[in-house]
């Protein structure tokens, strides 16, 4: 896959994180809010059976510890529902960066592959390279070389021959 690819999947992906994330911390913000609020209203109805207890009756002694009790609970409702949505706020982030960790390995893999293809490709096309670089000065001394190697200059027979001189006599 091209790095263009790889990056517009993810982009795609996380199009509608920000949004997601900005929706589950503003519930979470309402949640916290009416947390606040229910606390206020128990402090309300603590203060109002303390200071009134002598005064009331049985029943509407039960009636505000009831309603006291009822408050705790939402409360709590309240504080489960918001660790609830930290936690699903949490896993979709993390499923998001362990998306993008795979995409980049892949993507690294990608990479170190083309890279080896591409090596591969110039060893073999410079190999190719190195005779077709030589210059004409290069091409000369190697056919010197060749033909100092091969000369019968160095006064050794080659294959069992004997070297025999010709003296040309000039009679008039």
């Amino acid at each position: 896959m091209a790095a263009g690819m790889y990056l517009e999947h993810y982009l795609d992906s996380i199009e509608n994180l920000p949004f997601e994330l900005q929706r589950n911390f503003q519930l979470m913000r309402d949640l916290d809010q009416r947390t606040e609020d229910l606390k206020g209203q128990i402090d309300g109805l603590a203060r109002e059976y303390t200071v009134n207890a002598r005064a009331l009756s049985s029943e509407q002694k039960l009636s505000l510890l009831r309603q006291i009790q009822q408050a705790y609970s939402k409360s709590k409702e309240f504080g489960d529902d918001k660790v609830q949505l930290a936690m699903q706020t949490y896993e979709m982030v993390d499923k998001h960066i362990r998306r993008l960790d795979t995409d980049l390995a892949r993507f690294e893999a990608d990479l170190k592959e083309k890279q080896i293809e591409s090596s591969d490709y110039d060893s073999t096309s410079s190999k190719g390279k190195k005779t077709e670089s030589r210059g004409p000065k290069e091409k000369k001394v190697a056919r010197t070389r060749s033909k100092v190697k091969n000369s019968d200059d160095d006064g050794s027979p080659k294959n069992g021959q004997k070297k025999v001189k010709l003296i040309h006599t000039y009679d008039p």
